[in-house]
């Protein structure tokens, strides 16, 4: 199932905006918060920033990641229009802004914040983005998880079972898939760009590598059937769609580490043009094709 084939390419500037500079810079007045049903009980919300997850059990509301601070209002209402029942939990997939915005707002509502272990540690200090050159200030100490986790965590939430399961070193060093095994849906986080070139936070432990590996244990735990929340795009797509995901990056990484084997500088690898074939579909996004052969070529070399 695909909710939709590819990306709004109206919102592609927007996005390389939001993530590139602190939400309080931008203006999100005019954000809609967007709601559609993935499974029973089970749906993703697109609002600004990554896309969200809501799982709506017995006992309680559980969102997978928040977005921005200012939207937190209109997400709580886009929940409200769907369940009475409360948000009782919010799960962080990493630790960037437009997927955490909103933590510090909806603990004060009552909600609890679970992450992995990296994502905590991230927030409580200070980053520093190379791919924006932007630092990024610690979190207040009111939007950091209270329940952290090092591989795995499991929620019974009246009939769903939500796991989260940590995967090392792929979009960050903190990435969680969550699965919802009744529903066979998967919540990918930013491990899963579709339709444009993903990026990878190579200053937070991402490697590409890991992207291909975390892709592939997703691949593992889903059928046909399954349907997968990606992180920007999407925002439903399955497990075909995933595997194409898969192959474009199996098939970049195995070029840029021939070129760089072969000692090949950036300038060079560039001009041989690693992802010509795949450019039409997913070069259209905010990481055009020789910025995203630059970052990945940088970081595979350790420098950037």
């Amino acid at each position: 199932m695909m909710i939709a084939s590819h990306p709004f390419r109206c919102l592609v500037a927007g996005l390389a905006a939001l993530l590139a500079a602190p939400a309080i810079a931008q203006d999100l007045s005019s954000v809609e918060i967007r709601a559609s049903e993935v499974a029973d009980g089970v749906h993703v919300l697109q609002g600004a920033g990554g896309n969200l997850g809501l799982v709506v059990g017995e006992q309680g509301a559980f969102l997978i990641d928040d977005q921005y601070a200012p939207l937190t209002e209109r997400i709580q209402a886009a929940v409200a229009a769907i369940t009475d029942a409360p948000i009782r939990f919010v799960l962080n997939t990493h630790w960037h802004g437009d997927h955490t915005g909103g933590n510090e707002n909806l603990a004060e509502a009552g909600a609890l914040i679970v992450a992995h272990d990296n994502v905590r540690q991230r927030l409580s200090t200070g980053q520093f983005m190379a791919f924006f050159e932007r630092d990024v200030p610690p979190a207040p100490d009111g939007a950091l998880p209270v329940v952290t986790f090092n591989d795995r965590v499991t929620f019974h939430l009246g009939g769903h079972t939500v796991d989260a399961i940590h995967v090392p070193h792929a979009h960050t060093d903190g990435d969680a898939i969550v699965r919802l095994r009744e529903a066979d849906v998967i919540h990918a986080g930013d491990i899963v760009f579709y339709g444009m070139y993903p990026f990878i936070d190579y200053g937070s432990g991402g490697r590409l590598d890991g992207l291909i590996a975390a892709v592939d244990r997703m691949l593992g735990m889903s059928g046909a059937s399954t349907r997968i929340i990606v992180g920007h795009g999407g925002p439903v797509i399955g497990r075909d769609e995933l595997a194409r995901y898969r192959d474009m990056l199996a098939a970049v990484h195995e070029r840029l580490r021939t070129h760089l084997d072969a000692g090949l500088d950036l300038e060079a690898i560039q001009a041989e043009a690693p992802t010509a074939d795949f450019d039409e579909f997913w070069g259209g996004g905010f990481i055009g094709p020789a910025r995203f052969v630059e970052m990945n070529v940088r970081g595979m070399r350790g420098d950037g």
